[in-house]
């Protein structure tokens, strides 16, 4: 159990943890008991430490049903555009903490559940993740979500609520297991499933052209119900909406068959239907063709636009009669935004709808969808984008098929007047890609559905523009445009650092939350000896927990003293962890050589999940554990080198290892890193960056000074140069002794004596077919470490370089980008007052949620 705070401790704190109230702790633990007695019906005799988690939720939630109730009435009043973030993942990981931060609770639940005898810190980690994405793309969402309430804008999340999320890393023998993540095996307190908004779902059918119209008929019908989940601004009394879609079969479902003994069956046969929200697909960047993705990407469409379209036309306070019939001012109260192209659909969809069921023309259709959509692209990998067989199509979606080919025929027109005669143009443009297998090219879909597309980082956004979509950007450059991500810095900093937080507002007081911006103002005290003891104490203290926690969870004793080298992402060829298992070998290979030098001390720490049928991915995983197999085991390193693989990543791990990190690794080939947002995380949390000119790291370079970061290796244009040249893997090892040396002793055996052939198919790759080029950054990289080890040895010095960094971080606030967004795209004013809240007695009164 914590001890309690001392008066001094409190004073610290009172800042970003919200103030303890008398009145208020009271109120919590009278709430408390009664949430434990009426909601779970347990008494202390009986309560579990998951009993007591889930009477503080609730008791937590009850703070948040006022404003929610209260920020839609006010909406509802207001009648402002609303913004729709369209997503098949949200990285949510937990919810209590980050609501205590939000509603400034944390010091008087504290208070709270010390004077209850129970620990508060223990209860939240009976909380599990809310894993409902993969990596960057899943986790952006989350934080732009938290971003949109804090900046007051209308906006709802829609995506899936998927039983299983993202699956639980096992580490078996050095190779990764998954496992189901059952994360509502206990039940979700933060959900309200909302049935009355239940919405129907067709498929398959097929389509009837009449005089009066088409219809699209025989269909099979699926019903989503949608669960809403309360999204909380920062202490502004907004609480917006995501919803999430669970697919429920009708009742009647297959049930004609049971008159002739086919009723058990039938019931039987529901679970098919109410599998589109099973399970989330574990692939990051890379594309997987199976109906049941597509009929997840039609289904979370096609809820969503039904009641987009039921909100708009019910728009009028206090009534619920359909109310506002002209659909052409859609784009005007409506901004739809697709998280790359998984929810391409919804243009179709938006298409179908306007058309069948509205009766417009199809240029009004088109000109309203247009203005209405717009698309955020998230990687250049070509493997990575969305094509989806036509004959897949034609069975499951066949009017959607009839939209796409007369978009595209339209689309052609207009290219073939634009450049007559160049068939070649026609063909690289086209949405529908011939040859083989005909498919449907899902970014030229958005492209063209869009008033406006987006990279995530300057320098993707270029490469977009010249590259992948140049002949897009040749007939519309007006639409294309950059945003580079944020992240939250309520959950990134004063969630998971509040000790950093309160150092920091110690500074330059605490409205830095709100606008990181004024970070830059810390660059006053880059010299002050003050500040800089307390920034290194906060990151050793840091570091002292995390050496606890993994002691504790996983029973590996680290070197505190060391510096933390960490590497934490999806585990892929392009982000090239593979690199730096080379520098591991290296190092090993050189403390063994000169064992009497003083090396600095390194405990080197790589995690994440490789997607189940990735098989290079999963080798890569069983080679870092082979690596720390030998290098941990061997008495003449001792604790100057450790290396630790961090089992089963995921967003409430990050939250513990991001700010007890020293050494962040950014090390993608460049050019194929989006934008990366761990990046930011890791430089606001005090750690300092190796990385290439890649993704969001050029301008975490462009803001904190390219001298305080450690950059290496190619640029884009040396990628593209030796491209041109061909790259010879074989050069480099001939050249490079080291190198030879770490690569025999990987093919030689010397990580796996017991299988000497066993990292064979890694070796080739790198020597024979590595896309990603890892030996022609080797050098720069080996050495570009080695400055970081000697400036490690300057506590002070180092510290100096971090304070540049936590200083430049104002641009990376998910709340600059989220601004960008409203003004730029969604035509919408961000707005950072607080709304009234009757939090007591909220106005009981009709309105749409």
């Amino acid at each position: 159990m914590s001890k309690p705070l001392t008066d001094q401790e409190k004073r610290k704190q009172i800042s970003v943890r919200g103030l303890a109230g008398v009145e208020n702790v009271a109120d919590l633990k009278t709430n408390f008991n009664r949430h434990l007695h009426f909601t779970l019906v347990k008494d202390r005799n009986v309560a579990t430490k998951r009993d007591y988690y889930f009477a503080l939720a609730h008791t937590v939630r009850d703070h948040l049903v006022g404003r929610w109730i209260r920020t839609q009435q006010h909406y509802y009043e207001k009648d402002p555009k609303r913004v729709y973030y369209l997503s098949l993942e949200f990285y949510m990981g937990r919810t209590l903490q980050n609501t205590m931060v939000n509603l400034a609770l944390e010091n008087a639940c504290d208070e709270a559940t010390y004077q209850l005898g129970l620990d508060m810190e223990e209860l939240q980690d009976m909380e599990e993740d809310a894993g409902l994405g993969n990596g960057g793309l899943g986790r952006l969402a989350a934080c732009f979500l938290d971003s949109m309430a804090t900046l007051g804008l209308a906006a709802y999340g829609y995506g899936i609520r998927y039983e299983f999320g993202i699956f639980n890393q096992k580490v078996v023998n050095g190779w990764q297991v998954e496992e189901a993540d059952d994360w509502l095996r206990y039940g979700n307190p933060w959900e309200k499933a909302r049935p009355e908004y239940m919405r129907p779902v067709h498929f398959y059918g097929r389509v009837e052209h009449n005089p009066d119209g088409v219809k699209w008929v025989d269909t099979q019908v699926i019903l989503a119900l949608p669960y809403d989940t309360p999204v909380p601004g920062y202490r502004n009394n907004i609480v917006n909406t995501m919803r999430l879609w669970s697919a429920k079969a009708p009742c009647e479902f297959h049930l004609k068959d049971f008159n002739v003994g086919g009723y058990i069956q039938a019931v039987l046969d529901k679970n098919l239907a109410e599998n589109i929200s099973r399970v989330l697909y574990p692939n990051d960047n890379f594309f997987e063709g199976k109906e049941l993705r597509l009929k997840q990407e039609y289904f979370v469409v096609a809820a969503t636009l039904q009641d987009i379209i039921r909100r708009f036309k019910a728009s009028k306070f206090g009534s619920t009669e359909v109310v506002r019939m002209d659909l052409t001012t859609l784009p005007d109260k409506v901004a739809i935004q697709l998280n790359d192209t998984h929810p391409a659909l919804a243009i179709p969809e938006l298409m179908r709808i306007l058309i069948d069921d509205e009766k417009l023309t199809w240029d009004t259709a088109w000109d309203i969808t247009v203005r209405t959509c717009a698309y955020t692209n998230h990687t250049v990998l070509p493997e990575a984008l969305e094509r989806w067989p036509v004959d897949l199509f034609q069975n499951l979606l066949p009017r959607h098929l009839e939209i796409i080919y007369e978009v595209n025929r339209r689309h052609l027109e207009r290219i073939s007047a634009l450049y007559p005669g160049d068939h070649d143009r026609l063909r690289r443009m086209s949405l529908v890609e011939e040859g083989g297998q005909k498919k449907i090219n899902m970014a030229h879909l958005c492209i063209v559905g869009s008033h406006a597309v987006n990279g995530v980082a300057q320098i993707h956004s270029d490469i977009i523009k010249d590259t992948v979509f140049k002949d897009f950007y040749d007939v519309d450059p007006q639409k294309f445009q950059n945003k580079t991500n944020g992240i939250t810095p309520r959950r990134w900093l004063v969630m998971c650092n509040p000790g950093l937080a309160e150092v920091i507002a110690e500074r330059i007081g605490e409205d830095y939350i709100r606008d990181l911006s004024q970070l830059k103002s810390l660059l006053k005290f880059v010299d002050d000896d003050a500040f800089i003891r307390d920034i290194a104490n906060v990151k050793q203290e840091n570091k002292l927990k995390f050496a606890v926690h993994l002691e504790e969870q996983f029973k590996v004793k680290i070197n505190p003293n060391s510096m933390f080298d960490v590497q934490v992402k999806r585990i892929h060829e392009y982000k090239r962890q593979l690199l730096n298992c080379l520098h591991i070998i290296t190092l090993y290979n050189r403390i063994k050589k000169e064992p009497n030098k003083a090396w600095t001390p390194r405990t080197i720490m790589i995690g994440g999940k490789a997607a189940p049928g990735y098989h290079t991915a999963k080798m890569i995983i069983k080679l870092i554990t082979a690596i720390g197999e030998v290098v941990n085991n061997d008495s003449v390193v001792g604790d100057r080198l450790k290396v630790i693989f961090l089992e089963n990543y995921r967003v409430t791990l990050a939250e513990k290892v991001i700010p007890a990190a020293d050494l962040s690794e950014q090390i993608s080939t460049a050019g194929t890193e989006a934008s990366g947002t761990g990046n930011m995380k890791f430089m606001l949390n005090g750690a300092l960056t190796i990385g290439t000119m890649d993704g969001a790291n050029v301008e975490m370079a462009e803001e904190a000074g390219e001298e305080n970061l450690f950059i290496f290796g190619m640029r884009v244009k040396d990628v593209e140069a030796l491209d041109k040249k061909g790259y010879d893997a074989l050069e480099y090892y001939n050249r490079i002794p080291e190198l030879k040396q770490a690569i025999d002793q990987i093919s030689g055996g010397f990580f796996s004596p017991g299988e000497p052939d066993q990292f064979k198919d890694i070796v080739k790759m790198l020597m024979c077919h590595d896309r990603f080029k890892v030996f022609a950054d080797y050098e720069d990289y080996i050495q570009c470490q080695e400055k970081v080890s000697a400036l490690y040895k300057n506590t002070k010095e180092w510290t100096k370089m971090v304070i540049h960094n936590i200083a430049g971080c104002g641009k990376f606030s998910s709340d600059r980008t989220i601004g960008q967004y409203a003004r730029e795209i969604w035509g919408m004013e961000p707005s950072l007052e607080k709304i009234a809240t009757d939090d007591e007695k909220s106005r009981i009164l009709y309105f749409n949620f």
